[in-house]
């Protein structure tokens, strides 16, 4: 992939660990489709309001693998020969939390998914970015949530970790900027500067198993982070707004 650098102006953000005992509060959403949801979608619709102050905004969802266990769980049913809940099958798509916060929020505003493997919350960041750079009068929420997938699937490579993560990006109200910076293997060799500029840079950056693992530790410690896989680095850097 071809080496790209881009900076996201961050408004607010918050998270919500995979390993937390109590559910989310979300009681922004009706009780009637609250008690449908899955966990999954829970801890997204948590995260995502917990970044949301404006009345409409832009949505980018990732999730490597969406609502996996809700399909698995279909599957199953249909292997046992009995009747799939309609609500279940409307829930199991990959955007499902974006079409019910759209509608708890009478929200008309644009929505997107995405999923790309290990690299989901990446490409998410680029396209978050993307779609801010087109109209910055607009704000754009990205919401990433994962889990890892049913047993059933046998061993994931480079699986996630789970939790959720959102980052609204409003250059006006922004608090400090995320940079991020991808480098792909097989590319051209940096001159002789900028190849001691990157070896430093690399060996100052935490490297993390999983992307999401890599973009917390930045976001909560200001420190900068990588994560490496696909062939590619995936580099995030923190700098706070200029007082």
């Amino acid at each position: 992939m071809p080496d790209l650098h881009w900076t996201i102006p961050v408004a607010r953000w918050s998270s919500w660990p995979a390993a937390a005992s109590a559910a989310p509060d979300i009681g922004f959403i009706e009780p009637i489709v609250r008690r449908r949801l899955s966990t999954l979608s829970k801890v997204a619709l948590k995260v995502a309001h917990d970044c949301v102050t404006q009345d409409e905004v832009r949505v980018v969802f990732a999730s490597r693998h969406g609502e996996l266990r809700r399909t698995t769980d279909i599957l199953r049913t249909i292997s046992a020969g009995e009747p799939v809940s309609p609500t279940a099958f409307s829930l199991s798509v990959l955007n499902a939390m974006t079409g019910v916060f759209g509608i708890a929020r009478g929200d008309r505003s644009a929505a997107s998914a995405i999923s790309a493997g290990a690299e989901t919350l990446g490409y998410a960041l680029l396209e978050a970015y993307a779609q801010y750079a087109t109209q910055p009068g607009s704000p754009v929420l990205l919401v990433y949530a994962d889990e890892p997938a049913d047993p059933a699937y046998g061993t994931i490579e480079d699986e996630v970790q789970g939790g959720a993560i959102a980052i609204l990006l409003n250059g006006e109200a922004a608090a400090g900027q995320l940079v991020c910076t991808t480098s792909g293997a097989g590319g051209p060799e940096p001159e002789a500067g900028q190849e001691a500029s990157r070896a430093g840079r690399e060996s100052a950056d935490e490297s993390f198993a999983t992307q999401s693992q890599a973009l917390l530790h930045c976001l909560e410690t200001g420190g900068p982070a990588v994560w490496q896989g696909a062939g590619a680095a995936w580099h995030w850097r923190w700098h706070e707004r200029a007082a």
